[in-house]
């Protein structure tokens, strides 16, 4: 069968597009996508129609959902203005609206085809970017008893992956299929379609509790990551709350980190392959050359689709940080810039936690604060393990004089994500804090430590040297100094102090002080 509209042929035998004699290469949930608007284009078909058809009630994001049905729209010329082939009806769902005509000629795949020759390297090419099965954990303990607690954890960390943008994560109940069974993780890849496999075990003995974990490449049987959260036994629930929260988040990064892996060689990359290496510079370091080498990458996503979710969220992200780590001289610009991008992006995906946390952070920069701290607990409750939400809150409290009370809420981002690659902010935050409140030598302590996890954050090295200065070592202020101007030598005291982000009186008289430092340990002036 092939279903023929303008000058574009889906040809479901073959499934292939066409655009006159070209083919146009998607990804099968593309395809499947475009072929069920297609055949169902009498009608509105909504979001959960559209994930029963195609995905089998595995769990879908609505970020994800979204992403694709972009990618639906790019591949046959429409967009999400135009509207001219796939119209979307507001709260109601989507409908196919070209003119179609049916062509009922099979065509005859040559014998030896690989199309169905069952090709195990060809299968596994085809599936989703960033899918993964978490397989059910194996219970270790010698009470069987404890299955329930370990069937929660797979359970729970299945949801929460779901949460991960772009994330393909296939459903409970056909990973529950494997449970007890000897398993080629190959094998599993082939059979679901998965890029990834999440396999581990629970131990629970003498008052403790192990989790072990390991995330596999189902295409080559790689290990990619493992790690072991060992915890003493105290309210079951509560732990696995904890344990999954750091699974999900440590997940979330090495899933990009592979996926930009994956990205690399690509001769014609589209819109994800972009935004996942570009994500990849991104947690490099917030230095004005990585933010500006991820933004490129974000630019290069939007014009293959105008549309993506996730590259406009990350230009607006970087934006927003670059400005409040004082990269840019027109520090107000940027940040009206990222609230537009920002805006946008919630207007087409209103659920986006990061979307509402880098609203947030934009807002709480721009002396709005109390709006802002409202976007990230919004942002908390569309994803409980968005960490950086509870260190903006904390940032906050720096810019309405109360950093007394921001450890407290950085100490949440650490409890959920220990090894975040945010953890070098985090920790420099409640430096900041510290500051403020004149406890210098804690301040030095904290932003070593911020250092320790990743020596690529030039403001991190400005605030030590004065730290360092107000305690009168002038040797290591200077050196820090330095080291901060090594990354980002454009950095003056005058960039520091203009368009300041708080007029709350105790903000303003400790970045003078601040400033001071600086000015002491031989940073510029401007």
């Amino acid at each position: 069968m092939r279903f023929l509209f303008e000058d574009y042929a889906l040809d479901t035998d073959r499934r292939e597009l066409h655009r006159a004699t070209d083919v146009i290469v998607v990804t099968p949930q593309v395809f499947d996508l475009l072929d069920y608007l297609i055949r169902n284009r009498e009608r509105v078909v909504s979001k959960d129609d559209l994930i029963d058809a195609v995905w089998n009630g595995r769990i879908v994001s609505d970020a994800a959902l979204t992403t694709r049905l972009n990618a639906v729209r790019s591949a046959i010329g429409d967009t999400g203005e135009k509207q001219h082939l796939i119209k979307t009806l507001q709260r109601k769902g989507f409908r196919f609206v070209a003119k179609v005509q049916e062509d009922q000629r099979r065509i005859v795949e040559p014998v030896g085809s690989a199309v169905h020759g069952g090709d195990a390297t060809s299968t596994q090419a085809s599936a989703p970017r960033l899918s993964i099965v978490v397989l059910p954990f194996a219970n270790l303990s010698d009470d069987p008893g404890q299955d329930y607690f370990v069937d929660g954890v797979t359970e729970s960390l299945t949801t929460d992956l779901s949460r991960i943008s772009c994330s393909f994560v296939i459903g409970r109940h056909t990973a529950f299929t494997y449970k007890g069974k000897a398993v080629d993780l190959k094998q599993v890849g082939r059979e679901l379609n998965v890029h990834y496999v999440l396999e581990g075990s629970v131990q629970r003995g003498g008052g403790r509790l192990r989790v072990s974990v390991q995330l596999v490449d189902a295409e080559t049987g790689a290990h990619l990551w493992a790690d072991r959260f060992d915890k003493p036994v105290a309210d079951l629930f509560d732990m696995q709350d904890e344990i999954v929260s750091r699974l999900a988040n440590a997940l979330n990064t090495q899933l990009i980190e592979a996926e930009a892996r994956r990205a690399e060689p690509s001769l014609h990359p589209d819109a994800m392959d972009l935004y996942f290496q570009g994500r990849a510079w991104v947690n490099k370091g917030p230095t004005p050359e990585y933010m500006m080498q991820a933004r490129r990458f974000f630019e290069r996503a939007l014009v293959l689709d105008p549309e993506s979710i996730e590259a406009l969220v990350s230009i607006g992200a970087v934006d927003a940080a670059g400005a409040a780590s004082h990269m840019f001289d027109d520090r107000g610009a940027r940040f009206a810039v990222a609230e537009a991008i920002l805006i946008k992006a919630l207007s087409i995906a209103p659920q986006h936690a990061r979307a509402h946390l880098w609203l947030g952070n934009v807002k709480i920069f721009t002396n709005l604060t109390a709006q802002g701290i409202s976007e990230c607990e919004r942002a908390l409750a569309l994803d409980r393990n968005l960490a950086e939400a509870h260190t903006s809150i904390g940032i906050a409290k720096v810019l309405l004089g109360r950093s007394a009370e921001t450890e407290a809420h950085v100490q949440n981002a650490l409890r959920l994500s220990p090894r975040d690659n945010g953890v070098c902010r985090w920790l420099y935050v409640v430096g900041g804090a510290k500051l403020q409140l004149g406890a210098d030598a804690e301040a030095v302590g904290w932003i070593r430590r911020s250092l320790e996890v990743n020596r690529n954050y030039p403001v991190a090295h400005f605030h030590l040297a004065a730290a360092l200065a107000l305690l009168g070592k002038l040797k290591e202020a200077q050196a820090a100094a330095k080291d901060g101007l090594a990354l980002d030598p454009y950095f003056t005291r005058h960039r520091f102090l203009a368009n300041p982000m708080s007029d709350n009186p105790t903000f303003l008289a400790a970045e003078k002080r601040i400033s001071e430092g600086m000015r002491i340990a031989g940073v510029p002036e401007g």
